[in-house]
């Protein structure tokens, strides 16, 4: 099984985010599970995936051109893919997910996860989705989409789209356990 995690590319963020990435890794590796993820050297992308390695896992990158001529692309890798943009390389780091995990992040890890949830929602995949919530970094979010269902924006089924894990443990529990459902579409 591989698992994409989106998260932050910043050195820049507090070491209780970066203790709950190397552990999430930890973890991953240890069960033989893949990681794909953006395949930067930097952040909490490259903890996760250093954890993932140390402990015997598989690590696939996918990292658009743009972002790669930075210069942070990691390299010690199974397989690095460079795309030409972020538009390819999000539908590589779908189609070599069997699950997706959000670790906090900035504006693009938020798209990344939101993109994957609307895509479930449509019908286009029926994967796990996890937050990690890491320190209430997404309680915020959490009534963002409390707000969206009492107004009638998104259809309270909507809630077994996604889970919010309080932590790296929680996240890999309930995508070992998840059983897919069978749902209508977003009109029905």
């Amino acid at each position: 099984m591989n698992i994409c995690v989106f998260c932050s590319s910043s050195n820049s963020v507090d070491d209780i985010y970066f203790n709950e990435a190397r552990n999430l890794g930890k973890l991953v590796g240890s069960k033989g599970l893949g990681l794909v993820y953006g395949g930067t050297n930097v952040g909490l992308m490259n903890e996760v995936a250093q954890s993932v390695k140390a402990s015997g896992g598989k690590v696939f990158g996918v990292i658009p051109k743009l972002i790669n001529d930075y210069g942070i692309s990691a390299d010690n890798l199974d397989e690095l893919i460079v795309t030409p943009d972020m538009t390819e390389r999000k539908k590589l780091l779908r189609n070599h997910s069997d699950a997706f995990i959000a670790l906090p992040g900035g504006f693009g890890t938020l798209e990344e996860i939101l993109e994957v949830i609307s895509l479930k929602q449509l019908g286009y995949h029926n994967k796990p989705i996890v937050f990690i919530n890491t320190n209430g970094f997404y309680n915020n979010l959490k009534a963002q989409f409390e707000q969206s269902y009492q107004e009638n924006f998104a259809k309270q089924e909507y809630r077994k789209l996604f889970f919010f894990a309080d932590n790296f443990q929680d996240a890999i529990g309930y995508i070992e356990n998840y059983k897919q459902e069978n749902r209508g579409t977003k009109w029905d």
